[in-house]
């Protein structure tokens, strides 16, 4: 399994982990559901095996249906992701990263998210991170 879950993925491939990935595990039929613009059934049928075969996804049977579901844990994931976008986009720099949210929600902040954001940045200081 490699170190970023999505890395080398093509578009399709990516768009049906995010599907899984939200919904925590999910048929065929629940993919093409999330999908926009799904393709027909057997390509996404075979997106799911070949994603099996890398090594991002497996399945249990349940009656007929196949349920697939990812390797990675969605934290694991969520981790990896944040690391990628923190290098891609941010020069590394999780300051700039949160001046970026910020900024782009300041307006949707209530008093309470800024308490707890505030608080988190407090316990940071302790521990010295």
């Amino acid at each position: 399994m490699p170190d970023s879950p999505h890395l080398g993925l093509s578009r399709r491939e990516r768009q049906i982990m995010d599907v899984i990935y939200t919904q925590g595990s999910a048929t065929v039929r629940e993919v093409m559901d999330s999908m926009p613009d799904p393709p027909g059934y057997s390509a996404v049928r075979a997106m799911l095996r070949i994603l099996e075969e890398k090594g991002h996804l497996e399945h249990r049977q349940e009656g007929p249906r196949y349920v697939y579901q990812p390797v990675v844990p969605r934290e694991e994931a969520r981790e990896s992701a944040l690391k990628r976008l923190l290098g891609t986009f941010f020069d590394g720099s999780a300051e700039r990263a949160v001046a970026a949210l910020l900024d782009l929600s300041s307006a949707d902040l209530g008093q309470e998210e800024l308490d707890r954001l505030a608080a988190m940045i407090e316990v940071a200081r302790k521990e010295g991170r």
